[in-house]
């Protein structure tokens, strides 16, 4: 499963000394909490993943072990291995991999990898390639799976909103490879999508470890976005704002029409339901129109006379009563 990114004690909530006992309690207890049958919070279902994980690991005395000897690299190390933790290069000790690669908002391109050589950049986690003299090279106790690896991908809204299938080509020492990538409608940032079998290679005739792609949501210039919920500016002229009216607002999906309540100032929230980022096995989240009452910047004289004729007419002060109270007493 390999989905937890933070340390299983912090996960769970309990200390490294902890017993038996107090692990199972502390699962039971954030399991009641985070079930997605019980939680319908964005979100629910990854934190759900990581506590089980956590507690499928922490649970069993050998996994245990491993875990607290080898960190977050034991599923990398062959059972019974006495050794150290093997890798004396600068990601010895259990540091993870990472490469950034940005899209540029338009999808996975193959330009967004130029440069990037899996093979030699994430390649023997352990020590090197098979047949090298370092980590678990073939005259060491047995083979070894390769390690995870990462690669962080910058997204748009719209396009981690619509999701769908694409393709992405890696450089590789080998050659070009590509792969045919399932991008889930509404991933969300530091969303995971694993390629099993598409990390780095394994040392001594081991297995390959698995890519994992990042999601990181570019910044947008309309839209904000909080979990699943998104948030937009909506422009509305004054008389729309005070009168109401019936005003399209943009969504990644597409515009729609929304109803702005008669005397709208500026910051009130317009909640469209289900209008948000989409959740495959739950709801989707919600969108927020967050209205800003907008004025010509040169208003023609026919505006400007009708706007002193208003001014003159109303008793409406923002900025406390004050002034219209005594307007209206003259």
């Amino acid at each position: 499963m390999a989905t937890t990114t933070g340390d299983y004690y912090q996960v769970l909530g309990v200390d490294r000394s902890a017993g038996q006992q107090q692990i199972q309690h502390a699962y039971r207890k954030l399991a009641r909490r985070f079930h997605p049958d019980i939680n319908k919070d964005p979100g629910a279902e990854e934190r759900f993943k990581q506590i089980t994980e956590a507690y499928e690991v922490l649970s069993d005395p050998q996994k245990r072990s491993r875990y607290d000897r080898f960190g977050e690299h034991w599923r990398q190390v062959p059972e019974g291995y006495d050794g150290p933790m093997p890798g004396t290069g600068p990601f010895g000790g259990g540091s993870s991999r990472r490469v950034h690669v940005n899209t540029g908002g338009g999808g996975f391109g193959d330009a967004g990898f130029a440069g990037v050589d899996f093979e030699d950049l994430l390649g023997g986690l352990f020590g090197g390639r098979p047949g090298s003299t370092g980590g678990f090279g073939r005259g060491a106790r047995g083979s070894a799976p390769g390690a995870d690896t990462e690669a962080e991908i910058e997204l748009s809204v719209e396009d981690a909103y619509s999701g769908g299938r694409r393709r992405i080509t890696l450089p590789t020492a080998a050659g070009p490879r590509s792969y045919e990538v399932n991008l889930p409608a509404g991933v969300t940032d530091g969303q995971r999508i694993r390629l099993a079998g598409q990390g780095a290679a394994g040392v001594g005739g081991g297995p390959r470890g698995d890519l994992y792609l990042v999601v990181r949501l570019a910044p947008h210039p309309r839209y904000r976005v909080d979990g699943r919920d998104i948030t937009v500016e909506l422009p509305v002229a004054p008389w729309e704002a005070a009168l109401g009216a019936s005003v399209p607002v943009d969504t990644p999906a597409g515009p729609v029409q929304v109803q702005v309540p008669a005397g709208s100032s500026s910051g009130r929230r317009l909640r469209l339901r289900g209008r948000g980022m989409p959740q495959p096995t739950g709801a989707a989240g919600d969108l927020y129109a967050e209205v800003k009452i907008a004025v010509p910047a040169q208003p023609s004289p026919a505006e400007r006379d009708l706007w002193q004729r208003l001014a003159a007419a109303s008793r409406f002060d923002p900025r406390g009563g004050r002034i219209g109270a005594e307007r209206g007493r003259r």
